[in-house]
């Protein structure tokens, strides 16, 4: 028999609503060929988030080669690579008129390079693409940990993303649970190298990362990995629930719904502890209000730059 979800509670529920700019957001990304994380992962926020016209892209095909106790992710085994995709998703952002561009991808070790070459090459067409707006476009990848092929990291780094993110996801003590091909230690030494950068240390990439939480973590394993992310540099940190996508053996149970006032409290310590901005709350995810992330991160520098929101509201 399978195994229930276990009731959400109330601050977990969320209205879906189809608009007319989800549905138009929706018919773009089939036109072009397109693929989103919000789909994929079946992230809760994706009618808000589309409603606004605020997607995250997810480069490289649709099909990971992994297999994570905690995404919804379809796994197996892709073949090849489109490279014709960095214009395609430039053409979108372009055609949505974003401002902040969020793009990640899912796991492809075929590669030697683990698609690293791809989120480059996409970075540089958005930029191109969107040159002559008024308002420059800033963009921010989600990068998987490349296998620790280093060479392939300063591909990417040497794009200059506005926002350098790979996520942490959880506590030592969980990792091997959740994600078994993946290192705790590879991904701290990833972002450790991604703040080094000579873009980091002038101030014109920021390193982020996040964290999902009810998967059976301690709550003072969590305060450890906040501090093993400063160690890290890292500027940016979300921290999110957890959220069962299927009853199926492959994802692993919630263990525990954390309460909005928990969340402060993790909010609180991360910014005691030197973060430019924490977004922590139920719902939040890694690109959850991602421009308006940016944009504080970078206020908290003493550094304002100019970024325009998914509904065109210009902020300083």
């Amino acid at each position: 028999m399978a195994q229930a979800l276990a009731p959400r509670p109330e601050w977990l529920k969320i209205r879906f609503v189809q608009g007319e700019n989800f549905k138009h957001l929706k018919h773009l990304m089939r036109d072009l060929q397109l693929h989103t994380v919000c789909e994929e992962a079946r992230c809760p926020n994706i009618y808000e988030c589309w409603e606004h016209r605020a997607a995250t892209f997810m480069i490289l095909g649709e099909i990971c080669t992994r297999r994570c106790a905690y995404c919804a992710v379809t796994t197996g085994r892709p073949v090849g690579l489109d490279w014709g995709e960095p214009d395609r998703v430039a053409q979108a952002v372009a055609h949505m008129g974003l401002r902040h561009a969020v793009v990640t991808s899912v796991n492809r070790d075929d590669q030697p390079d683990g698609g690293a070459a791809i989120f480059a090459a996409t970075i540089r067409r958005i930029r191109a693409r969107t040159s002559e707006c008024t308002v420059e476009c800033t963009v921010e990848v989600l990068i998987p940990d490349l296998m620790g092929v280093w060479w392939a990291l300063e591909l990417v780094l040497a794009a200059e993303p506005e926002i350098l993110n790979h996520n942490i996801e959880t506590v030592p003590r969980v990792f091997p649970r959740v994600r078994p091909r993946g290192s705790y230690e590879r991904s701290l030494d990833l972002l450790s190298r991604a703040g080094e950068h000579p873009a980091a240390q002038a101030g014109r990439m920021l390193t982020k990362s996040g964290l999902i939480v009810g998967m059976g973590e301690r709550r003072e394993e969590i305060s450890g990995v906040l501090r093993d992310l400063r160690a890290a540099g890292v500027s940016v940190v979300t921290v999110g629930q957890y959220l069962r996508p299927t009853l199926t053996a492959r994802h692993i149970p919630v263990e525990r719904f954390y309460a909005p006032d928990e969340f402060a409290d993790i909010r609180a310590e991360a910014l005691a502890l030197g973060f430019r901005h924490a977004e922590c709350g139920p719902l939040v995810r890694s690109s959850y209000h991602a421009w308006s992330q940016a944009r504080q991160a970078r206020e908290a520098t003493g550094t304002h730059t100019c970024m325009v929101g998914p509904e065109g509201e210009v902020t300083r």
